[in-house]
């Protein structure tokens, strides 16, 4: 049995944010139903084509285990279909722009009378406030929730991730939403609102520049790199290209092969605890009792020389090479994994993160499976479905409808 089988989520979310959030859901075991447009359908089916008139691997990989049912719901006949989905359904996610299902005539109040258990869930760019009218999209979120404006090179222009934190880490924070607001409503009998804004999002997971921000008022951040090249701090949380977030000195070095490999580096951690283990294995063990060297105060005004030494030794190394000697001595490295590499690494085939999928008009694609294990809840990554694919499957089991009413609402236009 899967943690949520029985839950109905009635899904009107598109492209990535609002899919992401349904998509674990469905991992999960909830039967979403994603409402699309009759001949259009989710506007990713189109985005990024590799195979023409196939739905794209943008929208595959966003929108497994689902069922599709296309609805016309601005039609009268539609709207009473949306009506007893709604009725029937435990929540309703959405990330339309703000004000788009008030308009259709389907309110949080008019949603409320019609079931008052539903959960209803939204993701909207920005929060209460200034810019809560405007449309956000991932490197908007990004730039917005202050990501870009520490990350990148100092004296550089801000940077966003590939991560899409924006997207899909916002469409992660809605997921725990609902789950927390299905568990509340085991104890009260009541559905609720659930909204997630993009921007508080991002800003969640840059929770430790905020620190840093905060850590300014009373002097330097004596970690970074910046400190060490003696370049004054200004007001705010700079960018601090591949400086570690936590405290402990780390960056990115190069390993055996870079000049033709862009991803030959390893990310290196100069942590106190395995520090005389460091001075050993590079070839400096005149530094584990050095005062000049031998604590963390005074190795950070040298931290381009440490990090000079270390990736001397480094680049006589594969970036495989260098985790296999530190890792046993507790020296904290890791490769920088390509998106090759990763997609053909076996140990994540055998997890369940990276997943083979069949789609009846693409044939097999990769895909990222569930990020999350549950002993007793395992997860069965299916494929995509086709533009109102269960529309006449859901009609019947859902909405109730005999044969007879498909085929009038298919004429009337509704579906």
């Amino acid at each position: 049995m899967q943690a949520l089988d029985g839950i109905k989520i009635l899904d009107f979310t598109h492209v990535q944010s609002g899919p992401t959030c349904t998509q674990l859901l469905a991992w999960f075991g909830a039967d979403v139903i994603k409402v699309e447009r009759p001949g259009v359908g989710d506007a990713t089916r189109g985005q990024l084509r590799d195979i023409p008139k196939v739905d794209s691997l943008y929208f595959t990989m966003l929108n497994h285990n689902k069922r599709s049912i296309t609805l016309n719901s601005k039609s009268e006949k539609g709207k009473k279909i949306l009506t007893k989905l709604i009725a029937e359904c435990d929540v309703m996610v959405e990330n339309f722009a703000p004000g788009a299902l008030d308009r259709m005539g389907f309110s949080w109040e008019k949603i409320q009378e019609i079931n008052s258990r539903m959960i209803y869930a939204s993701i909207k760019g920005f929060g209460p406030g200034p810019y809560e009218d405007c449309k956000v999209y991932e490197n908007v979120a990004q730039c917005a929730g202050g990501a870009a404006s520490t990350t990148g090179i100092f004296g550089g222009v801000p940077i966003v991730t590939g991560a899409q934190i924006g997207d899909s880490g916002t469409g992660l924070h809605l997921a725990l939403g609902i789950v927390t607001a299905l568990y509340h409503r085991e104890k009260t009998g009541c559905g609720q609102r659930v909204t997630t804004a993009m921007q508080d999002g991002v800003l969640n997971l840059c929770r430790v520049k905020l620190r840093d921000q905060q850590r300014l008022d009373t002097g330097p951040l004596r970690e970074y790199s910046q400190f060490s090249e003696g370049i004054e701090f200004g007001n705010a949380t700079p960018r601090a290209g591949n400086d570690s977030g936590g405290g402990q000195p780390g960056r990115i070095l190069k390993c055996k092969g870079w000049e033709q490999d862009p991803d030959a580096y390893t990310y290196f951690i100069t942590q106190a605890a395995a520090w005389k283990n460091i001075c050993d294995v590079i070839g400096k063990p005149e530094w584990k009792d050095d005062p000049d060297w031998a604590t963390p105060e005074t190795r950070l005004p040298k931290l381009n020389e440490m990090f000079g030494a270390i990736e001397a030794w480094t680049i006589s190394k594969t970036k495989f090479e260098v985790m296999e000697i530190c890792n046993p001595l507790n020296i904290p490295v890791g490769p920088i994994l390509s998106m090759k590499e990763l997609a053909e690494e076996p140990s994540l085939r055998a997890t369940g993160t990276i997943v083979e999928v069949n789609h009846p008009q693409r044939g097999t694609y990769l895909s990222v499976g569930c990020p999350i294990k549950l002993s007793d809840s395992p997860v069965s990554v299916e494929r995509s479905p086709l533009l109102g694919e269960h529309t006449e499957q859901i009609l019947r089991e859902v909405v109730g409808l005999d044969d007879d009413q498909i085929t009038e609402a298919r004429d009337a236009g509704a579906v």
